[in-house]
């Protein structure tokens, strides 16, 4: 079960090359034989890499799985990138391989049309919270349930949560599904779906650090019942870490947590951007593919990023973040590219005073917090006691400062001792 298989699986694979090339009725059909070695290639990479890649951060349900996912968002960033050098009408195109209803303009919607909650000139005077009532408030619900096991902290999740919602009252002019109604910004999305499935992350996360683990084999186990239950657990975490993220410890780690807020934040955007920009209907497999694909690599980058922070041992960022955040970086630039008029039209005035004054109240927080309070904290004298000897051979307590004159006579080994110690607490 453990085992790479390595000359099992080159023994299958060399089968089938000899069975297309030998015994299979070649096509004459260019388009299906450019689609199936296209098809082939990928299978091909994504083979050699669950094999020989290395193991990711997670080991249940199996470390292939994992090492699958990795090789797949290699394939995607590759996808990407070709998509970049394409035309915009050319990338639209070629969806349609996938979709034929793909390539065509999307049906305009009005989202924040009439906000009245309760409307009491129309017959269903809820009518206006109904529609609003869609497949999307459960997928909102699970996926921040979901992105809660991921990040595994409050703070951190609440504040994406209300950076989302800023950034769609920031770009309602870009995208027409942003422009919603108050209380379905605040109340349906940030309080009740975000909120909720944060909430239930968080009992989650709680059930999950204080539940205990058995690490026994399968194999080990003699009831029916028992190998059921173990197989079901298979599919569940093999131990836990709890992430202490600690943004405010050093420099290091709020300016690597401003990162990962930005990052996550950009990709949540370009889920908006790309299905608006390529023609991708919102419940289109496409879309809720990705979204899933997403999940499954941000479980994986968000262990190797703690674990970057966290572990002094840890010297390299790991493989899974560096591909998700070019993923990241790729997805925007073909936003750009295929829409620089979209993507560049202006924000709202109040929305750009916001976004000017919270960027420098930022920046003079970060600057106070690492620069002038560690300084000042530095230069404040510590009082100590130290125990002197008289002449007589009895002792006095005598009140000093490491920073006064009247220490200049203090050079017993005592007093050598105290300040050591506190240099290396500094430190």
């Amino acid at each position: 079960f453990r085992r790479a298989h390595t000359i099992t699986a080159l023994f299958i694979f060399s089968a089938i090359l000899v069975y297309v090339a030998l015994f299979e009725e070649p096509s004459l059909d260019r388009d299906y034989n450019a689609k199936r070695g296209l098809f082939a290639i990928c299978l091909a990479f994504l083979l050699f890499g669950v094999i020989n890649s290395p193991d990711g951060p997670f080991i249940r349900p199996h470390p292939v799985f994992w090492r699958l996912i990795l090789c797949m968002s290699i394939l995607y960033e590759l996808a990407l990138v070709f998509l970049l050098f394409q035309s915009v009408s050319d990338a639209r195109n070629l969806l349609r391989h996938f979709d034929a209803e793909l390539g065509k303009p999307l049906p305009e919607k009005d989202y924040g049309g009439n906000c009245l909650i309760y409307d009491a000139n129309h017959t269903n005077p809820w009518h206006n919270v109904e529609d609003k009532l869609d497949g999307f408030v459960m997928s909102h619900f699970i996926g921040w349930w979901l992105k809660t096991l991921i990040l595994r902290d409050w703070w951190l999740c609440t504040v994406l949560s209300i950076m989302f919602e800023i950034l769609e009252y920031t770009l309602e002019t870009q995208l027409p599904n942003f422009s919603e109604c108050w209380w379905d910004h605040w109340i349906m999305d940030a309080l009740v779906c975000n909120g909720g499935g944060i909430f239930v992350g968080m009992k989650t996360l709680n059930w999950l650090s204080m539940k205990p683990y058995h690490w026994r084999g399968m194999w080990n186990i003699t009831t029916y019942s028992g190998k059921l239950k173990r197989l079901a657990e298979q599919f569940t975490p093999y131990s836990w870490t709890d992430y202490d993220w600690k943004p405010t410890a050093s420099l290091k780690r709020w300016l690597a947590m401003l990162g990962v807020i930005s990052m996550f934040l950009l990709a949540e955007l370009n889920t908006f951007y790309l299905k608006f920009v390529m023609w991708v209907p919102p419940e289109h497999y496409l879309c809720l593919g990705r979204l899933a694909f997403f999940l499954f690599m941000g479980a994986a980058a968000m262990r190797e990023v703690f674990q970057y922070l966290d572990d002094p041992n840890c010297k390299k960022f790991g493989r899974q973040s560096w591909i998700i955040a070019a993923i990241i970086i790729t997805e925007l630039l073909i936003s750009l590219k295929f829409d620089w008029a979209v993507m560049t039209k202006p924000i709202p005035t109040h929305m750009a005073v916001f976004w000017v004054v919270g960027s420098a109240g930022l920046a003079v927080w970060t600057l106070v917090k690492f620069y002038i309070l560690k300084d000042v904290k530095h230069d404040i004298p510590e009082k100590e006691s130290l125990k002197v000897k008289t002449k007589n051979g009895g002792s006095h307590v005598q009140n000093s400062s490491m920073g006064d004159s009247n220490n200049s006579g203090l050079k017993d080994e005592e007093g050598v001792r105290l300040r050591s110690r506190k240099s290396l607490r500094k430190e």
